[in-house]
């Protein structure tokens, strides 16, 4: 990605096709981890019961070429930190202005406080079909859920520090 380059497309694919694609202005590219910034790109307010998304919020997008996983850090359009979305993915294809992210079904969700961490659509996952069809991603998805859970809100902030 050139160094002039502001704005890239971020494109979500979940099972071959593409769920969703928006605008992001990038803050930082070390050529391993890219961040990136927008507004909430859904229509609407989705509500999962233990935080909601709705328009105004803004996410801060960490997106890594090497690692099986992306963490958005979520704030109210006024700036409060609402906590971490982390999406369980391939590695991240960074090529010109596009970001394409395979999204592997699993999330986790950690509480601005670090009082929740939940894990997400294991059922999702399991009846997505990877683990007979590419057994070795399965395995590295697995692996980054556990890996984020044990992060938790301290080890978010490091990592992302």
């Amino acid at each position: 990605m050139s160094a002039r380059s502001t704005e890239v497309e971020i494109v979500l694919v979940k099972a071959g096709r593409t769920k969703i694609r928006y605008p992001a202005e990038v803050v930082a590219d070390d050529g391993v981890r890219l961040s990136v910034r927008a507004p909430w790109a859904a229509e609407g307010v989705r509500d999962f019961g233990f935080v909601r998304f709705e328009p105004g919020d803004v996410f801060t997008e960490h997106y890594w070429r090497d690692r099986w996983y992306a963490v958005k850090e979520v704030r109210s359009g006024g700036g409060t930190l609402k906590g971490w979305y982390c999406d369980v993915t391939r590695p991240a294809v960074v090529d010109g202005g596009r970001v394409v992210v395979e999204d592997l079904d699993l999330d986790l969700w950690v509480s601005a406080d670090g009082g929740e961490v939940l894990r997400l659509d294991e059922d999702e996952f399991a009846a997505s079909g990877l683990a007979a069809a590419d057994p070795e991603a399965a395995e590295s998805a697995v692996v980054a859920l556990d890996e984020l859970a044990a992060l938790g809100r301290d080890g978010l902030l490091a990592l992302l520090g």
